[in-house]
């Protein structure tokens, strides 16, 4: 079993795959004895006691007053809801969905619903028709939200969504004062119960779990949605083993660091803010600082980041690449940054010429991982000394492998530097869609997972990305599935085919747009076509920004839609409209290349004007050829 009593080792444990190797000798159940989210937690509350597990703040203020969980709180916080979920009728097998921003009840209730019985985290900006959908696929008998607020809507989305779902008794509101108001509260379905969650959970017991529960590895422990079309999402079953293995596994990776202050911006309801930023860093007994109810969007909090690097003695922070991107603007001023060390940049390909330019400017390291959804955050992840354009190496116990699939086949086993679809194995793996059909194709013989993501690995153990097989586009770090947008279009009588795909953008690495071919004869506009996506597309993020009519979709030789194609031709043109828009002439041609994936060859006219050119594409994802 891992000694954590003599920690920090004196160098990182982890740092080549002959290291992971190693550590693996040990069998996983010897090296790690937990089992559950909600035993590591404890453990952690009982080990860490009075010090700080959380600070709160409500407004981004410079110089507000936080407001402090210590881990015997927290511990105390979440029984307690398990407890109140218990009363509620949630047992093992029964879903309580969760719709908050970034709270500290945000954990308690996550973590205390998984106690009592499955969590369903859900992004709260959704709308509230998507809301719904989620609570039914779900199978919600409870709610957890946010109550009344003059500043976001999400009590009357919720209280519309519930009316809708039909299978939710209970709504639990979080009532935040300075953020809510005071108003009592009501659904609009009559027949369902409206309780005050932090009263309710003062009066229940915080010492143990009245259930007397026998927590189980393979037990499901939270449902995550991943996308999915209208009226059917997609979730994606986390179990205990999962959550725990993660959280036993940080406490190797940050083995070599004294306990510090981490700072969060990430929302709860995503796979990295809720496990690495929440279970993974309670483990290890980071301090979190809870960066506003609405994280790194808090236009104030932005704008007092620095200071509270500073203020907070915060050594690291995870972040989406706008946001890195968004940093680089704000001005450093009188804070001084020393203690920051680290920042783990992911859910998003980050421009290379961009991250190497941030850690001059802040003499910072900036980590590249992978993971996913399905891989409760991780499938890789970088040492201290990462080369150049790799996500890190396996984590201890899982397997990469790269292979050319053809359908769900395995037609061969890639070799060194050869690049193919991208399998994965392990200990972090979900168990499964929760809707089976969700599950064709995505297991590849003898349990392998098929990530949809292509890319090679090195002889040194490290993985390289070089694309996507799958067709999600990836906006600032949010999966949107195509179909959600297809569906709607393709039912639109003046459309005949439609394929959406990512169109690369500068700030938010690819913003959704789509290629449409016309019935004969139409004469209807993109502004139109946006216009009508907005009516009926519940997901905000997922309106198409730009819509291009062609005369016929590109087809493979068996006739199935080519996007590759695609996103060749709107690379193109993305590149040539930035050229022109700052007067550089040049020609432009694009490739998909083996190894890395989408290029864009770009030779300028006048050589001069190369440096300038490299500025113009230096924070796109695509990579560039530059002459």
């Amino acid at each position: 079993m891992f000694d954590t009593s003599n920690l920090p080792t004196p160098e990182p444990i982890m740092e080549t795959i002959d290291r992971v190797k190693e550590f693996e000798k040990i069998p996983l159940a010897e090296q790690f004895p937990f089992t559950n989210s909600y035993e590591l937690v404890m453990h952690a509350a009982q080990r860490f006691g009075n010090d700080t597990a959380l600070e709160f703040l409500l407004q981004g203020l410079a110089d507000e007053e936080t407001q402090k969980t210590s881990f015997t709180e927290l511990g105390n916080k979440i029984t307690q809801a398990a407890n109140l979920l218990n009363d509620l009728g949630i047992g093992e097998d029964d879903t309580v969905s969760i719709i908050l921003p970034i709270l500290p009840q945000a954990h308690f209730s996550i973590l205390g619903a998984q106690a009592a019985g499955i969590a369903n985290p859900i992004n709260p900006m959704l709308e509230a028709d998507h809301i719904g959908e989620i609570l039914s696929a779900a199978d919600a008998k409870v709610v957890i939200c946010l109550g009344q607020s003059e500043h976001t809507d999400i009590w009357q989305k919720v209280s519309e969504a519930v009316g809708k779902a039909g299978c939710v008794k209970t709504l639990l509101t979080v009532n935040v004062p300075g953020l809510c108001t005071s108003e009592p509260h009501s659904a609009e379905n009559s027949g369902i119960e409206v309780l005050d969650f932090d009263s309710s959970i003062a009066a229940q017991n915080n010492s143990a779990l009245a259930s007397d529960r026998n927590f189980s590895s393979d037990q499901i422990a939270a449902y995550f949605h991943t996308g999915g079309t209208t009226g059917r999402p997609k979730l994606a079953q986390l179990t205990h083993g999962n959550m725990a293995f993660l959280g036993q596994i940080m406490q190797i990776y940050t083995a070599h660091q004294e306990r510090h202050t981490i700072l969060c911006g990430l929302p709860l309801f995503h796979i990295y803010g809720c496990i690495i930023q929440g279970v993974a860093a309670f483990s290890v007994g980071f301090k979190i600082i809870l960066m506003t109810p609405s994280g790194f969007r808090s236009t104030q909090a932005m704008m007092n980041f620095w200071n509270y690097i500073d203020r907070f003695q915060v050594k690291g922070f995870s972040a989406v690449p706008t946001v890195l991107m968004a940093l680089a603007d704000i001005p450093v001023g009188d804070a001084n940054i020393d203690c920051l060390t680290n920042i783990n940049s992911g859910a998003a390909p980050l421009s290379h010429p961009f991250e190497l330019s941030f850690e001059d400017k802040y003499a910072v390291n900036v980590g590249n991982g992978y993971g996913m959804t399905e891989t409760t955050a991780l499938i890789s992840r970088a040492p201290l000394i990462q080369p150049p354009g790799s996500v890190g190496m396996r984590i201890p116990y899982s397997e990469i492998r790269i292979v050319h699939l053809e359908g769900a086949e395995v037609i061969k086993d890639c070799e060194l530097g050869e690049s193919g679809s991208i399998m994965v194995k392990g200990p972090q793996l979900f168990k499964g869609y929760k809707i089976e059909s969700d599950n064709k194709n995505a297991w590849i013989e003898d349990g392998w997972f098929n990530t949809g993501d292509l890319g090679y690995m090195d002889g040194d153990g490290f993985l390289y990305l070089s694309g996507r097989a799958k067709d999600l586009i990836i906006r600032s770090g949010h999966n949107i599935d195509p179909e959600l947008i297809e569906e709607p279009l393709n039912a639109h009588p003046e459309i005949s085919v439609s394929i959406a795909i990512g169109l690369p953008d500068s700030y938010a690495g690819e913003l959704p747009m789509a290629y449409v071919v016309k019935t004969p004869g139409s004469e209807i506009s993109a502004e139109t076509l946006i216009a009508y996506c907005a009516e009926q597309i519940s997901e905000r993020a997922a309106v198409p920004k730009r819509i291009e009519f062609i005369d016929t979709m590109p087809l493979t030789a068996v006739g199935k839609i080519f996007r590759p194609s695609l996103r060749l031709m709107i690379t193109e043109d993305v590149a040539r409209e930035v050229l022109t828009k700052s007067n550089i002439e040049a020609s432009v041609t694009s490739e998909l290349e083996k190894k890395r994936g989408l290029v864009v060859s770009i030779s300028t006219a006048d050589k001069a004007n190369i440096s300038a050119t490299k500025q113009l594409f230096k924070n796109y994802i695509f990579t560039t050829d530059i002459s």
